[in-house]
């Protein structure tokens, strides 16, 4: 089977009265588009993974995630949709909950395991399928040089140029890509990640591992309102006007702090006047799913 989606992501103007104000324009690429279950950077880093396990003939699929995790959902659709077997194995204890219903409903198989157990994942591989030959390992997130090499592909799609990019970033990869995207371009375009994460500023290694060449780009480490899955009524406040103001869903685990981050920049006149600005919205509305409460 052919491993591709007809890819689907237009890039759409923002309006705001605070962009006026500080003249500048912003503009959302709509990652989410792409599929409603393999939506945004999920599917850029799993396209070449697929590849990777196809021309291995590998069946299995095993990858790793949260109990609401975005990745698991769009692996276990993935692997529906082109054929493969997909098993999930799911930091914590055993739960029921919206996500892991969807990808169950897709056909993957779900492992519980403790936190300690989950913090080696290559251990719980080798432990659960390191006799299983048609099993192919996916870290979490789809973190690797293939997810890189596919994320990079959304620079390959632009038709414009822009001042700056901004992207939500957990484990480095997305980042990386797109780096690696404007490099090849030779495009001058600063690139603005925003980590999800507390004390983000280690996601630089893992970025920096993942660069075909070194680059200069920011990161923006205090919009991760709590650490990683922590939101507050600031946050949610927001993202209720932006949903409410445009139409366009985003969520408080990536895209929504990404959101804030660059309103917030804007607000204290971060950018200069004149300056186009890209914001990647890499999908993940799923993630609401586990946040319904705080809204």
């Amino acid at each position: 089977m052919n491993i591709d989606l007809e890819v689907f992501s237009p890039v759409q103007s923002i309006s705001n009265p605070l962009f006026d104000k500080h003249d500048v324009k912003v503009f959302l690429k709509r990652d989410d588009l792409i599929h409603p279950m393999i939506s945004g950077n999920k599917w850029r880093k799993l396209k070449y993974l697929l590849k990777a396990a196809q021309q291995q003939h590998k069946s299995h699929l095993v990858t790793f995630g949260g109990a609401y995790s975005n990745h698991l959902l769009a692996t276990a659709a993935a692997a529906a949709r082109f054929g493969f077997k997909a098993t999930g194995i799911v930091r914590g204890e055993a739960v029921n909950n919206d996500t892991l219903f969807l990808c169950k409903l897709h056909g993957m198989q779900l492992i519980f395991t403790d936190r300690e157990s989950y913090r080696d994942k290559p251990a719980l591989f080798a432990q659960y399928f390191g006799d299983d030959h048609d099993a192919f390992f996916i870290d979490e997130g789809g973190a690797s040089a293939e997810g890189a090499l596919g994320c990079s592909e959304l620079v390959d799609e632009l038709t414009e140029t822009y001042d700056h990019i901004f992207c939500a970033c957990g484990t480095g990869t997305t980042a990386a890509g797109i780096i690696n995207g404007l490099k090849r371009h030779r495009l001058k375009t600063m690139f603005n990640a925003v980590p999800v994460f507390k004390n983000g500023g280690f996601i630089k290694d893992e970025i920096d591992r993942l660069l075909i060449t070194p680059a200069r780009y920011n990161l923006h480490t205090d919009y991760h309102f709590g650490g990683y899955g922590k939101t507050n009524q600031e946050l949610i406040e927001f993202i209720k006007q932006f949903v409410a103001a445009t139409g366009i869903v985003i969520e408080p685990v990536y895209t929504g702090k990404m959101m804030y981050a660059l309103y917030d920049l804007i607000a204290k006149k971060h950018f200069k006047p004149g300056s186009k600005i890209l914001a990647i919205h890499s999908g993940g509305i799923w993630g609401l799913l586990g946040m319904k409460d705080k809204f």
